[in-house]
């Protein structure tokens, strides 16, 4: 190999693993699914605690892909492009399960 260095690593030579962002992550994900088994054995079953199990899901893969997918580091507008267009998914997912839920009370 070369005597020649980047930074602290000789050339071709592979950086340790950074382990402590992949358990940081780990950490706060076991974290808020114990606090939704929690819920899901405690709260009363409704729509409450669907909604709150929803967002809390919603939150959980949020955070998966700004890590691993590293989306967290890339440009404002990639994120919003992926962001916005999701949100109007779940705008309408929301808006359809009204208006069924209104029609099949009216028949």
């Amino acid at each position: 190999m070369s005597d020649y260095t980047h930074g602290t690593h000789e050339v071709g030579e592979i950086p340790p693993a950074n382990t402590g962002v992949i358990w940081r992550t780990f950490w706060i994900l076991l974290g808020i699914t114990m606090i939704e088994f929690t819920l899901a054995y405690f709260m009363k079953a409704g729509g409450l605690r669907t909604s709150i199990f929803v967002i809390m899901t919603l939150v959980k893969a949020f955070y998966i892909v700004g890590e691993f997918m590293h989306l967290k580091h890339e440009v404002k507008s990639l994120i919003w492009a992926i962001v916005v267009p999701v949100i109007f998914i779940i705008w309408l997912l929301v808006a359809l399960l009204t208006e069924g839920g209104s029609i099949f009370e009216l028949r």
